[in-house]
């Protein structure tokens, strides 16, 4: 192997260079940002990757610099983001539904030395680009203020860069940033080695045949659309289609237009889709086989009412984090993962188990065990930029805290029950908000809710619910607490519970419910409320 052969290999760049060589003029994606459809073959990304990184080599960007990305759901994402990667440079991508503050707080904290920019994905992109002082900026639309080159125009004028450098060891690949439960978000520093690793291995226990086709609705600069769909896909030849957003209607009509086969999600998207039941039937879906749920809380009653609206469909759960992949997977031997668990453990990963107090559950132990998952792979990121204290926190001699509580039960499959800061004491008694949600979900006019602990004066803390219901279906807050006490653990019923329309229930960026909004408005209804003991 030459030295340019070893330097393309050890380049997550340049990762799907077996399938450009078998198939180039196969179509890798189908683009629907726009209104208007672009396919885009595997020679075509290729080229337009080669060419990003001869830009960036030509503004004077060298391997280690980072490169902001506040650029939406389009195919120009994964040309900047594999094209950057290139280089040796370190694609930044960033939430494009940031705050206008934590956005400039990113790109001024990850040092960006260049930044690519969509301007109808963020309003204030511009703006803070240039307040930043990043020194080249970019915009995918032509900006009048100085200092500024228009992205096709730039990328199509530069020559196909042809010399990856040869990266260190642990060399950094790209810097998401997650964005915690509380603070400032942290840039999770993920190596080129550990996501060529993780490509490889996916293919290796759980191939994706080249003639699949996925859809993606979620943003890009998410876990779940970049390691569950683009990453698999493009090593393995195969094909997705880009929504700019999620839309069920658009969603369900693209799935039978171009005959997917698969796709993931957040529970969100799956309870918004059942709302389309009439649109549902009237469609070809004959070709989608497997739909996977993840990223946050997932009920088995919303992934059951998902199959039975969609016979034929196998759903499924996933559970993964930006920091350290997913752990625990389908069994390798046949057997079908139970209801509400994420699968078993997977091969090649190491996990540990402790308990609220630090000390470690003993994982060989037969029978049920519960405690903080520890994480243990070449996927873990290596520590996160200029916070060496989330570093020690997080990282202990190479095992990755993740701060969720998963349960094991006997027979090996893996449950996740809560973030640890989730969980909250309600007159002495723990609880998890995702307890209280699947038992919300058991009521029959319950379509999507969330639960939150809200100040009590005398509990301390006590469950607080926020319900959408299904079409059609009528309840009230005092039937859905008495349907709780009824039905689960008295000290868990949700104290107040707030029915709001589908369209008022808070997201975040990545399409998961934004817990922190919830709080502050099911805080802010409990403001003269006498809430029940």
């Amino acid at each position: 192997m030459s030295d340019d052969q070893a330097n393309r290999a050890a380049n997550l760049g340049y990762f799907f260079d077996a399938s450009v060589a078998r198939t180039p003029d196969k179509t890798a994606i189908y683009d629907l940002y726009g209104g208007t459809e672009r396919q885009v073959t595997y020679a075509m990304l290729d080229e337009r990757a080669d060419r990003v990184a001869g830009l960036l080599h030509g503004l004077g960007i060298r391997a280690g610099q980072r490169v902001g990305m506040v650029v939406g759901n389009r195919s120009e994402f994964l040309e900047i983001f594999f094209g950057t990667m290139r280089t040796g440079a370190i694609p930044v991508p960033i939430n494009t539904r940031l705050a206008r503050d934590t956005l400039k707080f990113i790109l001024e904290d990850a040092e960006c030395a260049a930044v690519f920019v969509e301007p109808a994905a963020h309003p204030s992109a511009v703006e803070v680009a240039q307040a930043a002082g990043i020194a080249h900026r970019i915009s995918t639309e032509p900006v009048t203020a100085p200092g500024w080159l228009t992205y096709a125009q730039a990328r199509d004028g530069s020559v196909r860069f042809d010399a990856p450098p040869r990266l260190v060891a642990d060399a950094q690949a790209f810097q998401p940033y997650t964005s915690g439960s509380t603070g400032l978000p942290k840039g999770a520093m993920m190596t080129h080695a550990g996501m060529l690793w993780y490509v490889d291995y996916n293919q290796r226990y759980w191939p994706t045949s080249s003639g699949a086709r996925g859809m993606i609705a979620l943003p890009l600069f998410h876990k779940n659309a970049m390691r569950g769909t683009v990453k698999p896909a493009l090593f393995a030849g195969a094909s997705f289609v880009l929504m700019p957003g999620y839309d069920p209607k658009g969603y369900l009509e693209a799935l039978a237009k171009y005959r997917c086969t698969y796709s993931r999600g957040v529970a969100a998207v799956f309870t918004m889709l059942l709302q389309q039941r009439e649109l549902i039937a009237s469609l070809d879906l004959s070709a989608l086989k497997s739909l996977t749920i993840g990223s946050a809380v997932v009920t088995p009653e919303l992934m059951d009412e998902v199959e039975r609206a969609l016979p034929g469909v196998k759903v499924g759960e996933s559970y993964g984090l930006t920091e350290g992949g997913s752990p625990f997977r389908v069994p390798l031997d046949g057997r079908p993962v139970r209801r509400g668990s994420a699968g078993v453990l997977a091969p090649e990963i190491g996990i540990r188990l402790t308990s609220e107090d630090g000390t470690e559950v003993d994982v060989e132990t037969p029978g049920p065990v519960e405690g903080e998952l520890w994480l243990k792979s070449p996927y873990n990121c290596i520590g996160y930029h200029k916070r060496p204290d989330a570093t020690r926190e997080k990282l202990v001699d190479g095992w990755l805290r993740t701060g969720d509580v998963v349960r094991r039960d006997a027979d090996g499959y893996f449950y996740f029950k809560s973030r640890m800061d989730d969980m909250f004491s309600c007159g002495g008694e723990n609880i998890y908000p995702k307890e209280v949600e699947d038992l919300l979900f058991r009521h029959p006019a319950v379509a999507n809710a969330v639960v939150v602990a809200v100040p009590h004066p005398v509990k301390g803390w006590v469950p607080a619910a926020m319900v959408v219901l299904n079409r059609g279906t009528q309840a009230d807050p005092d039937e859905i607490r008495a349907f709780c006490l009824e039905n689960g653990p008295k000290y868990a019923h949700p104290r107040l519970v707030r029915i709001v329309p589908e369209s008022e229930l808070p997201l975040n960026g990545a399409g998961k419910i934004d817990r922190r909004a919830v709080k502050d408005v099911l805080a802010g209804a409990t403001i003269g409320v006498a809430l029940a003991g």
